[in-house]
């Protein structure tokens, strides 16, 4: 089988945060349900930029993206923001809960989304598993104090400006992890 094409790094980035950089500018400009339309259009085009690069979609972003559009319609269909709060929530369990799934049948699935990037002994996959299944339910739970206890306005911002940072944070401190389970490293 060929080798699946891959994104530059930076670029990738730029496709997985772009979206919601462009959902927090409209949100100050034009507000939520404007910002939620720009967003659900910024998801759309930033797969088909990837599948155009790549000539494949990645789970994690098509799940992303059905998601952002099935909530985001409600949101403007029913003119109710609830629907796009919850979004974040909704996948985040769902990650969660598929990453705890995977282990319950014994198959680490970040193993199989990064095997190309990191090359991890078994103990290392199941570990940085369960570390990245829990991280997800405790993203679930703040966006939920988050959304709940503020405005909308800092909703937006904190999932810019709070939710990107925390999850670069939390994956710079698995390195260690990394390191001391790189099938390079024997001890």
């Amino acid at each position: 089988m060929a080798k699946k094409k891959q994104l530059n790094s930076v670029f990738k980035l730029v496709l997985d945060i772009g979206p919601l950089v462009l959902f927090f500018a409209a949100n100050a400009k034009f507000g939520i349900y404007v910002a939620t339309g720009a967003f659900m259009a910024a998801i759309l085009i930033a797969l088909a930029v990837s599948f155009a690069f790549t000539r494949h979609l990645a789970v994690m972003p098509l799940v992303t993206a059905v998601i952002v559009l099935l909530f985001g319609g409600l949101t403007l269909v029913l003119h109710d923001e609830l629907f796009i709060k919850l979004k974040p929530t909704i996948i985040y369990v769902l990650f969660g809960g598929t990453l705890v799934g995977g282990l319950a049948f014994g198959k680490p699935l970040l193993g199989m989304v990064f095997d190309s990037v990191f090359h991890l002994r078994e103990e290392g996959w199941r570990k940085l598993t369960w570390r990245w299944a829990l991280f997800f339910f405790a993203l679930a739970i703040l966006n939920e104090i988050v959304w709940r206890t503020q405005t909308t306005d800092f909703w937006v911002s904190f999932k810019l400006f709070g939710v990107v940072p925390l999850t670069f944070l939390f994956a710079a401190l698995q390195v260690p992890l990394l390191t001391k389970y790189s099938v390079d490293n024997k001890h």
